[in-house]
């Protein structure tokens, strides 16, 4: 197999340390740590309080309201740190091949909130199956 080589043009980055690359990365080299308290649900039975969560986003900043209620948190972050990636490369649509440019994601987990509302609404009501969502494409 024939290895290719891989040109990075531009960086994008939400970490629990930075909301940008340059923020994220004065913050690693500064060792800030990125744990904390959870709060994007109420952890307080559980033996761990804190975790490395995002912090200081705001979906709104970058979707609108009908948006945004359709992505997963994480596919939200894919996407505000893909544009941040763009334009860090200073690419225009002219200027984007779709055929030959691609994006690394690097996540913990993802999807997780839809999958748990779709876990608990088929265990509330296993008769009629998963609830429908017209965004699902298969």
């Amino acid at each position: 197999m024939e290895l290719k080589r891989v040109v990075v043009t531009g960086l994008g980055a939400l970490t629990p340390i930075g909301n940008d690359v340059e923020t994220t990365w004065n913050n690693a080299i500064e060792g800030v740590s990125g744990a904390g308290p959870i709060t994007h649900f109420d952890a307080s039975k559980f033996k761990t309080q804190f975790a490395c969560e995002v912090k200081g986003f705001n979906a709104a900043d970058h979707f609108d309201r009908k948006k945004a209620r359709t992505l997963d948190l994480y596919a939200q972050y894919a996407l505000v740190a893909a544009e941040q990636a763009v334009n860090d490369a200073k690419l225009t649509d002219e200027d984007i091949n779709k055929d030959r440019i691609g994006v690394i994601i690097a996540a913990g987990i993802g999807g997780l909130h839809t999958f748990e509302e779709e876990a608990g609404y088929y265990a509330m009501h296993e008769d009629m199956g998963p609830k429908y969502n017209p965004f699902f494409i298969p």
